[in-house]
Formats: structure tokens, sequence, C-alpha cells
């Protein structure tokens, strides 16, 4: 919190107050307008949308076109099932065709920005300044009064005032678009945790989502020379599976498909990643009974030679098989070497943490707030919005579409 002036602030009148200028809110912000609302955006930041500006490596990955609420982490499920009904992928390209923004899809789905996350967040700032949206950026808010709202009087309306270190603000609709944990360098905070804990909200548990993750120096020794080796392969944690790249990292593994599985890994418990998805490794170690190649030669037909050296160093070391020629082992070897190949089972110690994160698991207790409008059940005119609520998408453009969709039911109902 900044410290406060003496003078006397001034205070403006509005219809909706908005904390947070990132993809959910300025989304809220522009559908409140078009509606003829007087809508506040509010941002502690100097900067808009950081989030959007580095997403996808500056290219905005801002949808996927497969979005379904399968693609999505919550302690209630089908909370997000309204809202994605409501604003689809389509709806966000039809927005992007209004101002002739280009785009182009990856794989699995994904849809980039032609030119670039800038184009995304030109395009949200200008419908949003159309319809009349103030936006104070480094604003500081310090503190929130809420009166509720009295069914004697003439008007029922709740009223929210907001403090800040610019003005203040006073309103009947209350929206927290404040975003998550992830990457603190560009503004991540929890106030939009601590809002919540003020109005007695519940939130469920909180944890670094889409993180590379990590190991102890001792156990990822014999790993940490391997940086940079990238193999296609299938990562399972419980019933969850993902088909992508995995990286080596000097701390651990990264890459798409462990980032995925992060969002569900559960501290302590293993990783079960089949290296060779694509081969049955106990066929074709069989046909290999009189060949005088190593193992580890074998093997370097579908991995990079260093890291079949270094998997097959740690596997002979741990079940006592020498890495030798293929006719030197014995049918009961061949199928424990396939299986492990195959069944890969490694321990993180950790994660990287909210600062390599990007988005934050838990949140907002969906069960406290309308799947409809996103208002919170037992606080009138609070909305919450965005990656602050228990929802989480995959990897892929499945986040920004939940901003996008939450946005949208805020922004029509308020």
């Amino acid at each position: 919190m900044s410290e406060r002036s003496n003078e006397r602030v001034f205070m403006v009148k509005t219809d909706v107050i908005i904390i947070g200028s990132g993809a959910a809110g300025m989304m809220c912000a522009l559908q409140a307008g078009q509606r003829g609302r007087s809508v506040v955006l509010l941002d502690h930041s100097r900067k808009l949308a950081e989030k959007i500006r580095i997403s996808g490596g500056g290219r905005c990955n801002f949808t996927n076109i497969n979005t379904k609420p399968e693609n999505f982490i919550s302690c209630n499920p089908d909370f997000c099932r309204s809202a994605l009904a409501r604003y689809t992928p389509q709806d966000f390209i039809a927005l992007l065709e209004k101002h002739n923004i280009g785009y182009h899809e990856k794989t699995l789905g994904q849809l980039f920005c032609d030119d670039g996350s800038g184009a995304v967040i030109d395009m949200l700032r200008s419908e949003c300044e159309e319809v009349g949206v103030k936006r104070f950026m480094a604003c500081e808010v310090e503190e929130i009064k809420y009166a509720p709202s009295d069914l004697t009087k003439e008007s029922s309306d709740a009223t929210f005032q907001v403090s800040t270190s610019r003005e203040e603000f006073i309103a009947n609709s209350l929206v927290i678009a404040a975003g998550g944990l992830s990457i603190p360098k560009i503004g991540a905070s929890p106030f939009g945790y601590h809002v919540a804990e003020q109005f007695s909200v519940p939130i469920t548990k909180l944890k670094p989502g889409l993180v590379p993750l990590t190991f102890t120096p001792n156990d990822w020794k014999p790993y940490a020379d391997l940086t940079g080796v990238s193999l296609d392969v299938m990562v399972s944690f419980g019933k969850q599976t993902f088909r992508e790249n995995m990286l080596l990292t000097h701390r651990g593994l990264s890459g798409p498909a462990i980032l995925q599985i992060s969002s569900y890994w559960q501290h302590g418990q293993s990783l079960h990643i089949n290296l060779l998805p694509d081969t049955d490794m106990e066929m074709l170690l069989g046909e290999q009974k009189s060949s005088k190649k190593l193992l580890s030669n074998f093997l370097s037909q579908w991995f990079p030679k260093n890291f079949s050296e270094v998997w097959c160093a740690q596997f002979t070391q741990q079940v006592q098989i020498e890495n030798k020629p293929l006719k030197q082992y014995n049918d009961k070897q061949r199928k424990q070497i396939a299986a492990n190949l195959h069944d890969w089972k490694i321990t993180p110690s950790g994660t990287a943490g909210y600062d390599k994160a990007e988005v934050t698991c838990g949140g907002i207790e969906t069960r406290a707030l309308s799947s409809k409008t996103m208002e919170c059940k037992a606080v009138t005119g609070l909305y919450f919005i965005g990656e602050v609520v228990d929802v989480t998408g995959h990897l892929g453009g499945y986040n920004f579409q939940w901003a996008w969709a939450s946005g949208f039911a805020a922004g029509q109902a308020i």
C-alpha cells in the first residue's frame, strides 16, 4: 500500500470498478461499456496487460480452437461450462477479424497472432476506449469499503468505495480481475485473494501450474549436463496423460509435456514417462538376440547418444544389469529394459515456483460464485474473473479463453 496524501482526493462515481487490466479485466470492461455502463479500470502496474505481451514468446497464443471443459482443472469441474459455452474461440476470432488482425494455427489447435501480442493489447485498448472505459494505471488500491444493499430503501444496490493512490471511486459493482501469483516480476500479487479474505469468500489451495519440475542436485547430477535435450514422450500422473515434447534442464524437466502434467502432479509422488510411445521395445529387443551392439548404442537410434549413455548407466546401476551387447541379455532382462523405457518412474523434489509458472492452480472457490455471471453469491455486486478463480486451463491458449469467457460473463451482468 502506498502512503495517502494529506490532500482530499476526488471522489469518482461510476457504475463499475474493475481491478486488474489484463485479459479478463479488459474483456469485462469492454463488454460492460458496450451495454452502456460507465466503467473504471484500475491497475497497480504502469504497463498494460503484461501477461498478454509476453505470452507465446510475444506472439500471444490467444485461444485454442479445441477448447472444451475437459481442458480445465477445478475443484468444481462443471463450473466453467456456462461461460465457455457463451463466449467461444470463434467469438474472439471474430473480434480479431473486426480489427483485421491476422492469426495462424500451430500444433494442437493453438492460435497465435501474426502481428504479435501488441496487436491484441491495442485491440482491447481500442475497444475499451471506444465505449468510454476510464483507465487508471500505476494506481495502488489502498482500501475497499462495502455498504450492503438495504431492501427498505428505494435503491437496493450495494455500494463499493475503493480508495487508491490516485482518487477514490464509488460504484455498485466491483470486479476483481487481479490475476494469480504466477510471474511476480511482471506484477503478479496476492491482491485478489486478499479481497476474497476481506469478504470471507473461500479460496482453494494454491500452487504453481504449468511450471518446470525440479530435482535435488544429487538426484539430478547424472542428467544435469544434458541440458537442452528434447524428447517426444508420453508423461502420466494418475489418470492424466500428455503426449508432447519433454526438455531436460540443468535443474530438472520442462517442455510442454512436463508443464501440462505439473498442474496435476502432487509433491512427493512419481511421474511415469514413456520414453518410446511409438515402439514395442520388448519385441525389438527380442529381434536382437544375436546382436553385438551395446544397449546404449542400440537406443541411440531413438535418443541423442549422450542421453542413451546416461540413461543406460543409471538404469543398469539401479537394476544391476551391465550395459553390454544385446545378445548377452536374457528374456527376463530384455523385458525389464523394455518396461523401464516405457515406464520411467521419476520423482521430482518440487517445482520451479511461481517465478517460472505460467498460471496459478486453485483460487476463489467456484461454489461461492454464480457460474453464469461470476458474481459472489454472498456479496451482492462483487465479481471474480480470470486467473484468480479456481479454473486453470491446460497449456496452449486455454487460459486466455477462460479469461475472455469469464470476463464476458461478468461484463454481460454488471
